[in-house]
């Protein structure tokens, strides 16, 4: 609590959930995930007598190029627990009226993450918010980004699930290759920059490879916590969408959404 006391972020008891919610899923998100969703939740049910039956607490991490954000909604929309994606957070504060504005900014321009008080400050408030109106678990996307944030977030609340979507292939899209600036990174057409070209290269690497270091460290914190699952991704969402179902034992759910709104978020 210290840590969460130093950065100004309240941990309010009912973002945490109970130890019969952690033993109920703590144990069925070990290393080969090898259980029933079904039957999970009746002995969730039966454990807590009169109290409600809560969502999945998970989070999705992993390579950016495997499209994580539309896996994380689909799997919002067939679990029926919000996603809260840490993004889409933080750029709601990018306007000049929101009190946060300067340090979001100047944190992007310089290339830098987004303080942890923001960064918590905006997910508690998120969660609080989404407890007041009676939203139950959540699909949580885009934190976090280093181990100090995951130390953090583990005092916030209880993460049931982590699901680490690997690219097996370098699986990447054309938009995917040209990048934030929209410059292609393969192509260059004849009399360009390459100077330029080779120093964007060379930036693209670095940070891909920070970000490989990043992820190697979260994903030992939770092998150890016994809640990862890895996925490898080796086409697209629609491509692989039954066989993340399979991994999850999820695929008897499938008809809870039509395939007109899954297949809409490619």
């Amino acid at each position: 609590m210290a840590v969460l006391s130093f950065l100004g972020v309240s941990a309010r008891p009912f973002l945490r959930a109970s130890s019969k919610w952690v033993r109920a899923y703590g144990s069925a998100s070990a290393a080969q995930f090898d259980y029933d969703y079904e039957e999970d939740h009746r002995v969730m049910e039966e454990s807590a007598g009169s109290v409600p039956r809560r969502g999945v607490q998970w989070l999705i991490m992993g390579d950016p190029m495997t499209q994580r954000h539309v896996y994380a909604q689909w799997l919002s929309k067939l679990l029926d627990v919000p996603h809260i994606s840490m993004g889409s957070l933080v750029r709601q504060e990018l306007h000049p009226r929101s009190t946060l504005y300067n340090k979001i900014a100047s944190a992007v321009n310089e290339g830098k993450l987004v303080p942890e008080e923001v960064v918590f400050g905006l997910l508690s408030k998120r969660l609080e918010e989404g407890y007041c109106r009676g939203e139950s678990g959540f699909i949580l996307d885009g934190i976090p980004r280093t181990m100090f944030q995951a130390e953090i977030l583990d005092k916030v609340v209880d993460i049931d699930l982590v699901l680490n979507l690997k690219c097996s292939d370098c699986y990447v899209s054309e938009n995917d290759r040209r990048g934030i600036s929209g410059i292609n990174l393969d192509l260059q057409q004849e009399g360009g920059n390459l100077s330029s070209s080779r120093v964007m290269d060379g930036a693209r690497r670095e940070k891909q490879q920070v970000h490989d270091e990043q992820i190697k460290a979260l994903e030992e914190y939770y092998r150890k916590q016994k809640k990862l699952l890895n996925f490898q991704v080796a086409g697209g969402p629609a491509e692989t969408w039954q066989g993340l179902l399979a991994a999850l034992h999820l695929q008897h759910m499938t008809s809870a959404v039509g395939s007109t709104q899954l297949t809409a978020g490619c």
